[in-house]
């Protein structure tokens, strides 16, 4: 049985047991991006994997720096903003290490932090470019499918969505959704008048990177 499948029937299946609690980390960072924007996101994100799978997410997001041991009870960190973003030399180290050792980031550009976030990245690992990831990665099929990647939640700049990636030793560690504005999809209905195809199209995709973060290995 394909690999994913096997995944998909476990996670939607109601265990005997509850599996330990997981949590989700909002990256607070440096620079003067606002690391806190979208508040009712995260909330609503953690709500549908509760609800459509068997993993049990704690219902509050932990907001985490780089420098504080909160970091490493988070297999998940997600981080967003309009504005710059700036690691300390520790942050970098830090980085580096929790993605080395399992740890997964997913960047998702509220219209504003791209350049300050490449290069960052490419800070933490100068000899691991950012790539786009390919339409038959399992983050596009996992639990639903996007055959043609990632959802365009909101216009921007009218450029296409892209998801891009680094992977070390098979696994993608990290995700950066770009042109696509996911966290805004998450937010409470009537935030920005999404309609409710484009709201489920964001969550369903936040499930998939969710799952394939915590239950995925190369």
């Amino acid at each position: 049985m394909n690999a994913a499948l096997v995944i998909a029937a476990f996670l939607l299946a109601v265990p005997a047991d509850p599996p330990p609690r997981l949590a989700i980390g909002r990256l607070h960072y440096d620079g003067g991006g606002d690391w806190y924007a979208n508040p009712s996101s995260l909330p609503n994100l953690i709500a549908a994997i509760n609800q459509r799978t068997a993993l049990v997410v704690a219902g509050r997001e932990r907001v985490v720096r780089l420098t504080d041991p909160e970091l490493w009870d988070v297999p998940f960190l997600y981080m967003t903003g309009h504005g710059n973003v700036h690691f300390s030399e520790q942050e970098i180290v830090n980085l580096r290490r929790f993605l080395r050792n399992g740890g997964f980031l997913h960047a998702d550009d509220n219209y504003g932090m791209d350049e300050s976030f490449r290069r960052e990245m490419a800070r933490v690992f100068p000899d691991r470019p950012l790539t786009e990831v390919p339409l038959d990665h399992p983050v596009y099929h996992l639990l639903y499918g996007f055959p043609e990647g990632l959802p365009k939640i909101h216009e921007h700049d009218g450029l296409p969505a892209q998801g891009f990636g680094l992977v070390i030793e098979g696994r993608l560690a990290v995700f950066y959704s770009y042109q696509s504005d996911l966290g805004d999809g998450w937010e409470d209905p009537g935030i920005h008048d999404d309609s409710d195809d484009l709201r489920e199209a964001a969550l369903r995709m936040g499930v998939n990177l969710f799952v394939y973060a915590v239950t995925v290995v190369p």
